[in-house]
């Protein structure tokens, strides 16, 4: 519990998350980081509110915390840079609904934490949605929970020469293969120079802060969207029963998050799995930032 009387602490309707609320003008910047990290690790995810921010607050504020910022190379969605050092990233370039994931859960090693900045909400709708997947873990049921103990994801795509040199920032194959080796991927070059990726890994992961089982990944997003480019490594198919087991599992306990101006979410990405609800406002601006923490973790 903070000990400053200007910042009231408030629950979510689940028992994970917090929001930090800021009740006398207090600057963000002047919260003991000490009782940052303790909520942090105790919760999950953080939502500050009510206080004056803007981008540079917000890079301040996270550079407070974390280190080891991530460019986003080798991601999959395009997203626009913010800032110089490309740190600062818009979420993505459509309004569809995306599914409850893992942040880059596509790598052998994903940002641990994932900070989101509100630079204008939208009107309505577009809300971001997290969910604990050590909650989601637990609703599984236990012949689940058994395939996905023995049983890895295994994720395939193709990329175009057009694409991939846009993706990787470069026309150097041997830098491609160097990327995407050092990220845990397979690679194959093709004669039209288009390439074949795969990537391999377990639905399941062990939460930093207390090593309990955490579902956190990507495949709710990749059965929505590219059904073909994901099934188990023995190359058996993800069933639709089991797909709607984790759909029904996903709803139930998803929190939403309706966005107000300055806002900054704090997410634990070894623990929660975040999304977003569909909009059409165009004024929605929503930044994001991809890193490790600044304390032991």
């Amino acid at each position: 519990m903070f000990t400053n009387t200007k910042i009231e602490i408030q629950p979510f309707p689940e028992k994970v998350g917090r929001k930090i609320i800021n009740t006398e003008n207090l600057n963000l910047l002047e919260i003991d980081k000490e009782e940052i990290i303790n909520l942090f690790k105790s919760y999950g995810f953080l939502l500050f509110r009510g206080f004056e921010s803007n981008v540079d607050t917000f890079a301040e504020f996270s550079n407070s915390l974390s280190k080891d910022f991530m460019d986003y190379t080798g991601g999959v969605i395009n997203r626009r840079v913010i800032n110089e050092d490309g740190t600062i990233l818009t979420v993505n370039d459509f309004k569809d609904e995306m599914q409850l994931h893992g942040e880059m859960y596509y790598i052998n090693k994903p940002p641990q934490i994932v900070w989101f900045f509100c630079a204008n909400p939208p009107l309505k709708d577009g809300e971001t949605t997290v969910c604990d997947g050590q909650q989601f873990f637990h609703e599984l049921s236990n012949s689940t929970k058994d395939l996905l103990s023995r049983k890895k994801l295994k994720i395939s795509g193709n990329l175009k020469k057009e694409y991939w040199q846009k993706k990787y920032k470069t026309n150097d194959v041997n830098v491609v293969k160097e990327i995407c080796n050092s990220q845990g991927k397979e690679v194959e070059f093709n004669e039209d120079e288009s390439i074949d990726l795969t990537f391999i890994c377990s639905a399941i992961h062990k939460s930093i802060t207390e090593q309990n089982d955490v579902f956190i990944n990507s495949l709710l997003r990749l059965k929505k969207v590219s059904p073909k480019s994901v099934c188990f490594d023995d190359d058996s198919e993800i069933t639709d029963e089991i797909m709607s087991e984790l759909n029904e599992i996903a709803e139930k306990i998803t929190i939403e998050i309706s966005w107000q101006k300055g806002d900054i979410l704090m997410i634990d990405n070894t623990r929660i799995m975040h999304g977003r609800r569909a909009f059409n406002d165009e004024k929605r601006d929503i930044y994001i930032r991809l890193c490790s923490p600044a304390f032991p973790f």
